[in-house]
């Protein structure tokens, strides 16, 4: 369903303000992603909500990163709420116990490859290997599934290359770091249209400020998914 490859980000301060927010768009939109800034806000009681109340579907952006006990035992915890999507970072072990803590529910674990906005330079700083961005994101995302993630985070850059692997058949791609045309970049560095990520494989693309800081909320919605119906009738009649 075209629909729902749209993920508003509810990267709002707290519980009260994103329901006003999934209210102002209404229909506009069915999947939300709420993260840790609104954590001590009331996000847990927020995801809860939209799920079992109003319908919507809900991921759940921590980007876990632990022991393999605190990990699995941290999912447990979370998917027991029958939320869509929870993130983890990709590390095969983390991915392998979050996979562990997720056993029985619903709830599908997404491996985090390389945060969208980072990039070389940044990666240096931070004491990771040297090569291409785009090359360790897709040996990560290979890691990532074999240990037994659902899907993998990755900026829609990289989509077409993870796409294209063997163990990525039948698994999902996810990407943030989503602009509209016009819209400004902010502090992402690995950007692309909602257009460009359906056409090249993401099964979902994550949008947060052009969306909240517009207007018209609602509006803002309904013009990507328009893009992104555009894209995926695209894709399906080359299928």
């Amino acid at each position: 369903m075209a629909s729902d490859k749209l993920i508003v980000a509810l990267d709002v301060p707290n519980a009260l303000q994103g329901l006003e927010l999934a209210q102002r768009i209404g229909d506009a939109a069915t999947f939300y992603k709420i993260g840790l800034g609104m954590l001590t806000g009331g996000g847990l009681a927020l995801a809860n909500e939209l799920k079992q109340e109003h319908g919507k579907r809900v991921f759940l952006d921590m980007k876990l990163f632990d022991i393999p006990q605190t990990v699995e035992n941290a999912v447990r915890g979370l998917a027991a709420f029958d939320l869509d999507f929870l993130t983890v970072h990709g590390d095969p072990y983390v991915v392998a116990a979050a996979r562990a803590g997720a056993a029985g529910r619903v709830t599908q674990i997404l491996a985090v490859t390389i945060l969208t906005s980072l990039e070389r330079a940044d990666l240096d700083d931070a004491l990771i290997t040297a090569g291409d961005v785009r090359e360790i994101v897709t040996a990560r995302a290979v890691r990532a599934f074999e240990a037994g993630a659902d899907g993998v985070i990755c900026s829609a850059r990289e989509a077409a290359a993870i796409r294209a692997l063997p163990e990525a058949e039948g698994k999902l791609i996810v990407t943030p770091g989503i602009r509209p045309l016009a819209s400004a970049d902010d502090d992402q560095k690995r950007v692309a249209t909602p257009r460009s990520a359906i056409r090249d494989g993401a099964d979902h693309i994550v949008v947060g400020r052009p969306v909240w800081r517009a207007e018209d909320p609602r509006a803002a919605a309904q013009a990507i998914q328009s893009e992104i119906e555009t894209a995926w009738q695209s894709n399906t009649s080359f299928a």
